[in-house]
């Protein structure tokens, strides 16, 4: 099994949204076949706690406008790891410090990578 159709699409316009915001690193890893509970992961990077907030800001906007609301959101008053799950896709918003810390590349190296650029 891989990710579906509107993981996809889901996974693509976040990204575009967290690019807009100068966010960086931005990787998504097909996790469907390790998790029942989400398709794909969106990382990314941002090397301030203001952007953090504006790319998180930036995503959930446009996933709104795609008819999609996060079911859960956690850290986002700290700034520095927020993570936006809509189900289909969660999206981690690292602070760069946390993110090479944490190295969740890393730990999801065996998915598959989802191009984020096209279908």
């Amino acid at each position: 099994m891989t990710a579906g159709p509107r993981a996809l699409e889901l996974t693509r316009a976040a990204a575009a949204a967290a690019s807009d915001k100068l966010a960086q690193d931005l990787l998504a890893f097909d996790v469907s076949e390790q998790l029942v509970i989400t398709d794909v992961f969106l990382l990314c990077s941002a090397t301030n706690q203001p952007q953090v907030r504006a790319v998180q800001d930036a995503v959930e906007e446009k996933l709104l406008e795609l008819g999609a609301k996060p079911v859960r959101r956690e850290g986002a008053r700290e700034g520095r790891w927020v993570l936006l799950d809509f189900s289909d896709i969660v999206v981690h918003i690292q602070h760069a410090e946390e993110r090479a810390y944490y190295a969740l590349e890393r730990l999801w190296s065996d998915c598959p990578l989802v191009d984020l650029a096209g279908a």
